[in-house]
């Protein structure tokens, strides 16, 4: 099957053929002619099995043939999105399909000064790609109307509600008009995700392409039993001796221990990177242009890039801190061996965490191949260690998070907040955070 194929209209497949696509993904294939006719959508696939394009293709199509214009303070078609980069992405995505369509697409997220997004939005949009919660921001501030919103799409729906957006979205939905096209888009399908989709979407057709359990075929997953003080030097060892680990990605449980995994690499003449939720919006943007672009070869990230970068040739993917939830594992890793290339996926698993690396073999029923420590480890661990330069405090800081370590009771999902003005204030602090 072609683009061709699939009725869209000349103006997008011209872009397409700019961009050299000619086959759809499974996920393309289904989805488009159902939302050319105007369905609702509910769409389970992998992240990297080209959802955006599922959903941006044939809602150009159907803007662009209604040529209406967007009225002030207004978008036609909302996306929402967990997060900044995802946000970015998807808006960079759109704007590539609509280039010979008289669309205008903005975003709207943290992290960046609110002025130029109202200013935007005072003409209106076509496309509005924004985080819940500078959206509520704007609506808020009388700077953004939802009433004419013809097409919602809601992208990574399950990521939204591990971060706390529900009371977000429980806002948001009122203020849309009844009559419309929803798309919802998850990578993964627990009850909350099918209870939240049953309130948006008006007799949707489910579209399901790649398991949610599985794994890449082309990543080779492997893994080391390691004691959480000694992953560090395990980590420092691994980037200086393996020169296949071109472009790596590792993912840290907390914003705290992905810079201080940066810290120590740089004392030990490794430069590298941090992207979380603490970080201001230039910085986060500044480091995955880098790690994109090759100047930067090591990326370490919290839980909240696993959806949202989209980067070709990464080598590897290091699991510093092994994920809670299984479902996890299978995002992070889905980072490499991307665009029929092969990738590694390195998990380092201290004692309390071989009960998240069986319930990952359980979910994917895939065997991660265990290897033993590099030679001399001890020996060289120590060295490296010798060599940090650390502050009392900072020592203090680091054996206190280290005691920590992750919590085997921790949920699957955020919890929800009891009501009340201080909790929904709590939830959208972090919801803003997020996104």
């Amino acid at each position: 099957m072609q683009f061709t194929d699939l009725g869209l209209s000349g103006p997008i497949l011209q872009a397409l053929a700019a961009a050299d696509y000619d086959t759809p993904t499974p996920i393309q294939a289904q989805a488009i002619p159902l939302v050319l006719q105007g369905k609702d959508l509910l769409g389970i696939a992998q992240t990297g099995t080209g959802k955006t394009a599922a959903f941006t293709l044939p809602s150009l199509d159907i803007l662009a043939r209604a040529n209406r214009r967007p009225a002030q303070r207004s978008c036609r078609m909302l996306v929402l999105s967990p997060t900044r980069e995802l946000a970015a992405q998807i808006a960079d995505n759109v704007q590539r399909y609509a280039r010979f369509l008289p669309i205008k697409t903005t975003t709207a997220f943290g992290g960046v000064p609110i002025g130029r997004q109202q200013r935007t939005l005072s003409g209106g949009v076509d496309i509005l790609v924004a985080t819940p919660g500078r959206l509520l921001d704007l609506i808020d501030q009388r700077m953004l109307s939802l009433s004419a919103v013809e097409i919602l799409v809601l992208d990574e729906a399950d990521q939204m509600l591990d971060l706390g957006f529900m009371p977000s979205l429980k806002r948001i939905v009122p203020m849309l008009p009844r009559q419309r096209q929803t798309l919802f888009f998850s990578a993964t399908m627990p009850k909350a995700i099918r209870e939240l989709a049953d309130k948006f979407l008006n007799n949707p057709v489910q579209v399901a392409v790649t398991p949610i359990a599985s794994t890449g075929e082309k990543v080779e997953q492997r893994g080391i039993f390691v004691n959480q003080p000694e992953k560090q030097a395990l980590l420092t060892m691994m980037l200086r001796g393996d020169r296949e680990m071109d472009r790596t990605l590792i993912f840290s449980r907390t914003k705290h221990g992905a810079d201080r995994i940066v810290k120590l690499l740089s004392q030990s003449g490794i430069p590298a990177n941090a992207i979380h939720g603490n970080k201001s919006q230039p910085q986060r943007e500044r480091a995955l242009a880098e790690f994109r672009a090759g100047r930067a070869k090591i990326l370490v990230a919290t839980d909240i890039a696993a959806r949202g970068i989209d980067v070709t040739g990464v080598s590897h993917v290091v699991n510093f801190d092994m994920p809670p939830v299984p479902e996890q594992y299978v995002h992070r890793i889905g980072r490499t061996a991307r665009a029929g290339a092969g990738g590694v996926a390195l998990s380092f698993i201290a004692p309390d965490e071989r009960a998240y690396l069986k319930g990952i073999e359980r979910l994917t029923g895939a065997h991660v191949r265990m290897l033993p420590l590099p030679e001399n480890f001890i020996s060289e661990a120590n060295r490296i260690k010798a060599t940090r330069v650390s502050t009392p405090a900072q020592i203090a800081d680091e054996a206190r998070e280290e005691r920590r370590g992750p919590s085997p009771q921790r949920r699957r999902r955020a919890p929800q907040h009891p009501r009340g003005p201080l909790n929904t204030h709590r939830s959208r602090r972090r919801a803003s955070q997020a996104g």
